[in-house]
């Protein structure tokens, strides 16, 4: 069995996932409350959250998944991309737990954890496929032509989508996290209330900052009441124009490269609205879009191991390599 650890950012994780994809347990600390009054992530701040939680989450993992260290045979967690300081802690308790069973270590790339949300439970995603991953800190357009790795295709020239949502949603007045509020909002709205731009950018890149511009305009332009009254308009009009963009370049994209078969991965992947836009795609389950360990164990089954103890000069990496 894998034992997968996760603490790129905001969320302190752990996972047991077997050989043959079956997820055992995953155990997801948020941090969302503690950050919610700054509008976003203090890095810092996670750092120090994490060094609380990384042993109680591992122990809940193990007690969850009904096992002991005694039944692991290999340790995975993230390397990069991510916040440095929050992956640092995810790989010393690593380090830890696998040094001290002789244990092989696998480092996990963040990103290809995603798409390793495809791979586990009863029906797993075989490629080839084209793959969306749109998540806080990161949109890019994927070609997944066997497991373990991808080629990139496109990605963003400023904002993240998720990174998108959250500003979109600070700028309404909705609070943090941003995607699963201004989610919530849309559905008392109109989309076709507000019109805002949809970037047209050279090749499969986006684009989201001039959408976000629109929006700040839109609210700073309105009267208090008339704000007020019109929330749930300017939320699903601007949910809309994101959704339209990521839906439009994964169209452009599949033609492109040929590959007709398409899935949805990350944060942005539990959105309503981008999940009735494409019925006809595969989306990561709803309890592995955001991020988790069960996805990071999961990719480790096609990523080479690092022996005992070479592992312990690992070092982690902030942006894409």
């Amino acid at each position: 069995m894998i034992l997968g650890l996760e603490t790129s950012c905001d969320e302190t994780a752990a996972a047991v996932v077997s050989e043959d994809g079956r997820v055992l347990s995953s155990i997801v600390s948020s941090q969302a409350e503690l950050h919610a009054r700054f509008g976003g992530v203090v890095p810092e701040v996670a750092s120090r959250r994490h060094l609380e939680l990384v042993s109680p989450v591992v122990r809940a993992s193990l007690h969850e998944a009904g096992t002991t260290l005694d039944d692991i045979g290999l340790v995975a967690v993230t390397q990069g991309p991510g916040l440095v300081g929050a992956l640092l802690v995810g790989i010393s308790a690593a380090k830890a737990l696998a040094w001290s069973r002789r244990l092989p270590l696998v480092p996990v790339d963040h990103l290809e954890g995603h798409v390793a949300s495809l791979y586990v439970g009863a029906d797993p995603l075989e490629p080839p496929f084209l793959c969306l991953l749109a998540s806080g800190g990161h949109t890019l357009l994927l070609a997944v032509r066997e497991r373990g790795t991808s080629e990139r295709l496109g990605t963003t020239l400023d904002d993240a989508a998720g990174e998108a949502f959250d500003k979109g949603a600070r700028l309404l007045g909705l609070g943090y996290p941003g995607g699963a509020a201004i989610d919530r909002e849309a559905r008392g709205g109109d989309p076709a209330a507000f019109s805002f731009p949809v970037a047209r950018v050279p090749g499969l890149d986006f684009s989201f900052s001039g959408v976000k511009t629109a929006l700040l305009y839109a609210v700073r332009d309105l009267p208090e009441d008339e704000f007020a009254r019109h929330r749930a308009d300017l939320a699903a009009s601007y949910q809309r124009a994101l959704v339209t963009a990521l839906v439009r370049r994964l169209g452009e994209a599949a033609e492109a490269v040929g590959l007709d078969r398409v899935a949805v991965v990350g944060g942005v992947a539990a959105n309503s609205e981008l999940r009735a836009a494409l019925p006809g795609a595969r989306f990561a389950p709803l309890a592995l879009c955001t991020d988790n360990a069960a996805m990071i164990a999961s990719a480790a089954r096609y990523t080479e191991p690092v022996p005992y103890p070479r592992y312990l000069g690992l070092d982690a990496y902030a942006s894409i390599t």
